[in-house]
């Protein structure tokens, strides 16, 4: 679900929650309880939850090389790799 940034014309209070894409946008401020309520524009914002993830997106690091005299992948020497 994406957050959304909302400020209030009337008291400036500023907050954001969660909310489905097809849900209405709030217009009533939960601060003054008046119907003043603007949905802001900002960069989109999301969480990212369970294992696996990382702060970057990226695993930090150098990749694994691959050796360059490795065994083929059969193992039994009936492919053409093996018959080399």
């Amino acid at each position: 679900m994406p957050i959304y940034e909302y400020a209030c014309d009337r008291c400036g209070h500023e907050f954001e929650t969660l909310q489905k894409m097809s849900e209405e946008p709030l217009k009533d401020c939960p601060s003054c309880h008046e119907p003043t309520l603007r949905r802001l524009m900002s960069a989109a914002g999301f969480h990212l939850k369970g294992n696996g993830w990382y702060a970057t997106d990226f695993k930090g690091g150098a990749k694994k090389k691959e050796k360059e005299d490795s065994a083929p992948a059969c193992g039994a020497g009936a492919c053409p790799a093996c018959s080399d």
